[in-house]
């Protein structure tokens, strides 16, 4: 039987490395601003939607464990980060979006978060980052996540 070398197989690489950069960026936002990685994929989900959207959503576009955007979203909620909208369809949904304080942390986080992300891959020539964007594209693809504002919102109403 021959062994795996996890050091060369790649989806544990992405998952260490991904992992690890999760980590890094954490630090500046827990520090500074008392947000878990949850807590910020929420807002960062809601950012970049720029629109409401439930936590079912939120769990599915981060592949994120649904009870775990939960307290994240109660924690949220609590710090009148986010808010909840009723959906006037049915008055048993609601949907989420930030609240004036949750924009104003989010303005202030995504600048700090692109400069550690510039960062991180300062090792990287600028022609060896375009190709590691466009792989990752390409596996993003073939694998049928959402890889855009304009996925996501076509992809809303699955969820």
């Amino acid at each position: 039987m021959s062994k795996l070398d996890l050091f060369k197989f790649v989806p544990f690489r992405l998952n260490r490395l991904a992992a690890e950069v999760s980590t890094e960026l954490a630090s500046d936002y827990r520090e500074r601003y008392g947000l878990d990685i949850p807590e910020w994929r929420v807002l960062a989900t809601l950012g970049f939607r720029d629109e409401a959207c439930t936590a079912q959503y939120i769990a599915h576009c981060t592949r994120t464990h649904k009870s775990t955007i939960s307290r994240a979203v109660a924690h949220l909620l609590e710090q009148r980060i986010i808010e909840r909208v009723e959906n006037a369809d049915d008055r048993r949904e609601f949907a989420l979006q930030m609240t004036d304080k949750g924009r104003a942390l989010y303005d202030e986080l995504v600048p700090r978060l692109r400069r550690k992300e510039q960062d991180i891959l300062s090792c990287l020539s600028a022609t060896e980052r375009k190709a590691f964007a466009s792989a990752l594209g390409k596996i993003e693809k073939s694998l049928d996540l959402i890889q855009s504002a304009k996925d996501s919102r076509a992809k809303k109403d699955a969820y």
